[in-house]
């Protein structure tokens, strides 16, 4: 299997020299040997999403995650999201209560589908865009960091503005490359049942990014999953 950067153009353009790199050429031969090997996810046409659905003039907000899902059907390239019809899991849960705490809503706990999110600019990114089947973090420390590192530089770097929702101690590490007071950074524990009560639950992360979207007149995020 050939992965081809089947992204969208602002990002290719942005991204470029990761494609042409060393390090690049070595990630995509580990995941064509993978690929022979074992059931990988994402899907291959799934691998960029998060780039596809949020062109990189249109960031609002990055939520990073670490690891795309493992098991069957899960995985569609967006972080802490779910196609339609997948059991929700229980970060995503969390998430969406905290959500609906923090804004008075009531989205119901039937889709974990994140893409009306990714749609508005909300770049839902994983750290690591592959997965071997059943095996978290199986494709770990084979480039795609330096790669998704690359993004968040080049956001952090050329844009200003945007909204960082680092949850967790891996996503908080990215901190280093933002610089605070050229866009917003929030973080909390991160959203999963093993740290959610730690202060996840009670954040506001939702309100304050929106707040802070309008006051650059930017128009805020609709966090209905829809």
């Amino acid at each position: 299997m050939s992965i081809t950067p089947r992204i969208d153009a602002s990002w290719l353009e942005v991204l470029r020299p990761q494609f042409e790199s060393e390090y690049f050429a070595r990630l995509k031969s580990f995941l064509i040997q993978e690929r022979q090997q074992y059931v990988c996810y994402p899907s291959g046409n799934n691998i960029f999403a998060a780039f596809d659905h949020t062109p990189f003039d249109k960031v609002k907000v990055v939520i990073l995650g670490q690891d795309p899902y493992h098991e069957p059907g899960q995985a569609h390239g967006l972080s802490f999201s779910v196609p339609d019809g997948v059991r929700i899991p229980p970060s995503l849960v969390n998430i969406i209560k905290e959500i609906n705490s923090d804004l008075g809503m009531n989205i119901p706990l039937t889709s974990g589908n994140l893409t009306h999110w990714a749609d508005q600019g909300v770049l839902l990114l994983n750290a690591t865009l592959t997965v071997r089947a059943h095996q978290a973090g199986s494709h770990q420390h084979q480039g795609w960091e330096l790669f998704t590192d690359a993004a968040i530089q080049a956001l952090a770097q050329l844009r200003s503005g945007i909204v960082f929702l680092l949850w967790g101690s891996f996503a908080i590490s990215k901190a280093k490359y933002i610089n605070p007071t050229q866009h917003l950074v929030l973080t909390a524990p991160h959203p999963s049942p093993l740290s959610a009560y730690r202060g996840f639950f009670g954040c506001r992360h939702f309100s304050q990014c929106n707040a802070y979207l309008q006051q650059q007149g930017l128009s805020p995020i609709d966090w209905n999953i829809i």
